[in-house]
């Protein structure tokens, strides 16, 4: 049995929505299809890439390893199939605004192959809040927003998601709940968390504790992610964030773990925003057709 892009696509969006339910609705396919491809891709590797529990898929060590090199293959066969052509030959500006948290985990890879696909398309950056992107896409000194979509909040701005990041819970190594069989926000509410405030991340958090009888315990509110890290990964607090800001080490090399939580806690949504009724330019436009083609899942909505 050989490997297959199939398995390798499938593979990854069960590793980012955590779920096989949520990956099959994500690409329009069965649950068994999902299951069997996964089943068939450890089998070529030789090592169990999950570990599978009642809450959802949790990737195991090596999992985690083989998803970058994963996502390397996938990247490099998107960039084989798009090579640019005549009409993507454009030499134009753009210019967008980034949230911090976009900035930091999500924006380099892309702003670096759009910078090698399309060297003539002059692109200037931004970070900026989430209000300040929406006053500039207002005021149209921005061009198009990369952003959290959830947060939008004026209705004259029009978001379209392209990735969504499953939360998990962030824990110490030696941290007893990850021998739990099952983690409720209910178990999580008894320890200390950490609560990032970063592009309204302690706004979010309320937002998802809410729809539960428990509240955290916040012992810290801080802006700083590697601060959020360090704390975890030292046993003095616990956190809930996305997969996409999350790395094994923290700054002291201590292991974090993750955990799934039995609750359902919403993914982190990222992607594009522009003002409502704009005209888009021929570099917009080819700015979205590139997130598009690289990242939009099949169900993922669309606007024209």
């Amino acid at each position: 049995m050989s490997l297959t892009v199939r398995q390798l696509r499938y593979f990854i969006a069960t590793a980012e929505l955590g779920q096989i339910s949520q990956a099959a609705i994500a690409l329009s396919i069965s649950q068994s299809a999902i299951t069997t491809a996964v089943k068939e891709l450890e089998q070529v590797v030789g090592f169990q890439l999950f570990r599978r529990s009642s809450s959802g898929m949790e990737l195991t060590e090596l999992g985690r390893q083989f998803r970058v090199h994963a996502n390397e293959i996938l990247a490099k066969i998107n960039d084989a199939m798009q090579l640019p052509g005549p009409d993507d030959q454009i030499q134009g500006s753009l210019t967008i605004a980034a949230m911090y948290t976009v900035m930091g985990y999500f924006l380099p890879y892309h702003l670096d192959r759009l910078n090698r696909r399309y060297p003539d398309l002059n692109i200037r950056i931004h970070e900026a809040s989430r209000e300040g992107i929406e006053e500039g896409l207002l005021s149209n000194r921005y061009d198009i927003g990369v952003m959290l979509t959830s947060l939008v909040v004026s209705e004259e701005i029009v978001s379209e998601t392209l990735l969504s990041s499953v939360r998990r819970l962030w824990t110490c190594s030696r941290h007893k709940l990850l021998d739990a069989n099952e983690v409720s926000l209910e178990l999580v509410a008894k320890e200390r968390y950490i609560m990032l405030t970063m592009d309204e991340a302690a706004y979010s958090t309320v937002r998802y504790w809410k729809q539960s009888s428990s509240q955290p315990n916040v012992v810290l509110r801080t802006s700083s992610v590697e601060g959020v890290r360090s704390m975890v990964a030292n046993g003095q607090g616990i956190t809930i964030l996305s997969d996409m800001m999350y790395r094994p080490w923290s700054l002291e090399g201590k292991r974090i773990e993750t955990i799934v939580t039995s609750d359902p806690i919403p993914a982190m949504n990222v992607g594009l925003a522009w003002r409502r009724n704009v005209e888009f330019t021929p570099s917009m436009r080819l700015f979205r057709k590139y997130f598009r083609d690289s990242l939009q899942t099949p169900n993922s909505p669309s606007y024209n």
